[in-house]
């Protein structure tokens, strides 16, 4: 097997963490693409000396500036360590790997990347999931960053009527629903008269990440963290509202 076959089961994970730091599929997929066809143009800058995932992320990254050039993204530096920490699982040290920093620098961007996100915007949040303890435990995370919760749906048509009359400034949506609804359908219906940001959650990301199909931005892993939640939650909303300026 090839040094670039071994990273095939972290490409999802990979797919997962460029979208939320570019803020779209297309984005994401795109560096990613242009990553892998890099490393397949010049295998021998892959390192066999850290894990497999280590080592796709960290080489991700060695090609980030001239892909972020072409795609003309608008990033925050910091957020890359929260995101790596908080959203893909890595440690400090790892973290420093990857962005060829410090474990010093890292912290202190994890820190920086915190007070950011307890100085944003607050605003009004959507929960779409069957599961009450899972609801719950998601509105107590929401409402300790400082935002509101604008409703709780546990099916699909639940989350319809709940948008009846005004719209959430984001959407947190289970995939699978006790009725045997699709959080996924209750999401499509209502981006086709609401323009917002939506975080999907699922206990099995891979197959919404697969880069062949449109696919999600944003996605949480069941079971999750909170700190998870939190950076996935900023970046949504700190891409949508950046959008927003860009089309007043």
């Amino acid at each position: 097997m090839s040094a670039v076959a071994n990273f095939g089961p972290y490409l999802p994970a990979l797919r997962r963490y460029a979208r939320a730091l570019t803020g779209t599929q297309a984005s994401g997929d795109a560096c990613v693409r242009a990553a892998l066809a890099a490393l397949v143009a010049a295998p021998e800058h892959i390192s066999k000396t850290h894990p497999p995932k280590i080592e796709l992320f960290r080489l991700f990254h060695a090609l980030w500036q001239p892909i972020e050039k072409v795609a003309s993204i608008s990033l925050r530096p910091n957020r890359s360590a929260l995101l790596l920490t908080a959203v893909e699982g890595l440690s400090v040290e790892d973290t420093a790997l990857v962005l060829k920093s410090t474990s010093e620098r890292v912290s202190q961007d994890i820190e920086a990347a915190r007070a950011e996100i307890l100085a944003e915007n607050r605003g009004r949040v959507m929960i779409i999931e069957d599961e009450t303890i899972i609801a719950m435990h998601l509105q107590s995370l929401v409402e300790d960053l400082g935002h509101t919760i604008f409703g709780v749906a546990s099916t699909h048509s639940e989350a319809i009527a709940l948008m009846k009359d005004s719209s959430p400034d984001l959407v947190l949506a289970d995939v699978n629903l006790a009725d045997g609804s699709s959080g996924i359908d209750a999401v499509k219906d209502i981006l086709e008269t609401h323009d917002i940001p939506v975080i999907f959650i699922t206990a099995f990301p891979e197959r919404l990440l697969s880069g062949e199909r449109p696919e999600p931005t944003y996605l949480i892993t069941k079971p999750f963290m909170p700190e998870t939640v939190t950076a996935t939650i900023s970046q949504a909303m700190f891409f949508h509202r950046e959008q927003t300026r860009s089309l007043a």
